[in-house]
């Protein structure tokens, strides 16, 4: 019978139904988890502990989600948020609970997953409590605001959940305040220069989205405008503005973006005015980061991310390091000084020239970079007679593609680092994994307060096998 409720536990409930939910644990989402006549319930902004009346939004055959249409009984965890729209849009998600609670919730996550996949010997993994911040807001160095107009005027900010509608974002508080205040200015200055913005129901207007990056080190800033179309009106108007009043403001770039697309940046970018880039420092380490580069959105949580990374590796001057899915080369030249040797790859050629420039710039000599997937170059390597000693991975957050988990199955480095920003991927990667290493700990770190994400660096010892 108990099968019989999942499969038709929701057919006789109606959307906007409401009835009394006791939620006993917090989602991966960050969403509160209830039951109600056997069927699980999510409940956006509810917490463990809680009595709420939810009022539900959408069924389906195994679960149903819901709104809080009153707390009856409040979770002393609860705190009121800081943004006022929170509950509107992404990135804030957790901001309704207490940041120790956020760090429990956040080892819980990896937790879940591991229950849900059960690679070899879970229970009995080291799960270490989150590394969190001093002060966790005002930590993101680069925001990508969507432009439009909302009742004749300009407004920038991030989409409502589910939608298109575009919610206006005056302050945010994960987002560094000199990127807040830039962000208002050039939508006053857009609207006061008149140029067009994009219409997504007309297809037109010019500009699409403003992104903006900082330099922690330096204090400088990069704008990128994001347009539909390579003319850009009021062209020399906007940067003398922006010279006279935004001297912070070192670098500004146009992305060129045409027509309907869920990406948000085009192929091509033009440098408008200033340097073509911005210099950031991690743990004594300079680098170039150029408009699209993909760089860690939390600079003091990403020093502390490498340190992790170097204590887990443990390399000796001898041994040689893949650094796969490299990136602009940040984590392989932060790692470089205790290896022989650091290989890394990525697939995008921009990547691997940023990095080839980093590790000049840093006078890092002993690392070599080559374009192509890890999975390809990893064999190839091999096959030339290099053997490494270490390696270290930083997926996106699709995980390990399933050649390359076969490549390090056979390839078996004796000593291994994952960095995970997905504990579901993550857990699905291990349970092939463990089969020749061992999980020595997980220690997760906190690099999005206030989100339901978390980051976790897993240390593995390989296995001896007797065969």
């Amino acid at each position: 019978m108990a099968n019989s409720n999942y499969e038709h536990g929701t057919s006789n409930i109606e959307i906007g139904q409401r009835f009394p939910l006791t939620i006993k644990r917090l989602g991966i989402n960050g969403e509160g988890i209830g039951y109600y006549k056997h069927t699980v319930v999510f409940v956006q902004g509810a917490l463990p502990d809680e009595v709420v009346v939810a009022e539900v939004v959408a069924t389906a055959p195994h679960f149903i989600t819901a709104k809080i249409h009153k707390i009856r009984q409040q979770s002393p965890a609860r705190v009121t948020p800081r943004d006022e729209q929170y509950g509107d849009v992404g990135g804030i998600e957790l901001e309704h609970l207490a940041y120790p609670e956020q760090l429990k919730f956040k080892a819980d996550v990896i937790q879940q997953a591991l229950e849900k996949f059960k690679p070899q010997g879970y229970k009995n993994y080291d799960i270490r409590p989150t590394i969190g911040m001093a002060d966790p807001y005002e930590y993101r160095n680069k925001a990508q605001f969507q432009v439009r107009q909302i009742n004749g005027h300009v407004a920038a900010g991030l989409y409502r959940k589910n939608s298109h509608d575009l919610v206006d974002l005056p302050t945010f508080s994960t987002q560094r305040p000199a990127i807040m205040s830039t962000m208002r200015y050039l939508v006053n200055l857009i609207e006061q220069l008149a140029i067009p913005v994009y219409d997504e129901t007309a297809k037109s207007g010019i500009i699409k989205t403003i992104a903006i990056r900082e330099s922690i080190t330096t204090g400088h800033l990069q704008v990128t405008l994001i347009t539909n179309t390579p003319k850009l009106p009021k062209k020399h108007a906007l940067l003398t503005a922006i010279a006279a009043d935004l001297p912070e403001v070192t670098s500004v770039m146009q992305n060129i973006n045409p027509g309907e697309t869920s990406l948000i940046w085009g192929e091509e970018t033009r440098r408008l005015a200033g340097d073509t880039y911005l210099t950031e420092t991690i743990n004594g380490y300079t680098f170039k980061l150029s408009a699209r580069a993909f760089f860690q959105l939390n600079p003091k949580q990403t020093e502390k991310l490498y340190q992790l990374a170097e204590q887990a590796l443990n390399l000796s001057q001898h041994e040689t390091l893949i650094d796969a899915y490299c990136g602009v080369g940040t984590l392989g030249i932060s790692l470089a000084h205790t290896a022989s040797e650091v290989r890394g790859m990525d697939t995008i050629p921009e990547a691997i020239a940023d990095a080839k420039e980093n590790a000049e710039l840093n006078q890092v000599t002993n690392v070599h970079y080559e374009v192509g997937k890890a999975e390809e170059l990893l064999p190839q390597w091999l096959r030339e007679g290099f053997e490494p000693d270490a390696l270290i991975v930083d997926p996106p957050r699709t995980g390990l593609d399933n050649q390359l988990r076969q490549t390090i199955l056979d390839s078996r480095p004796e000593k291994f680092v994952y960095i995970s920003c997905n504990p579901s991927t993550l857990a699905r990667d291990l349970v092939s994994l463990v089969k020749d290493y061992r999980v020595d700990y997980i220690q997760s770190i906190d690099m999005f307060p206030q989100t339901a994400r978390v980051e976790a660096v897993v240390k593995f010892s390989k296995r001896q096998l007797y065969r």
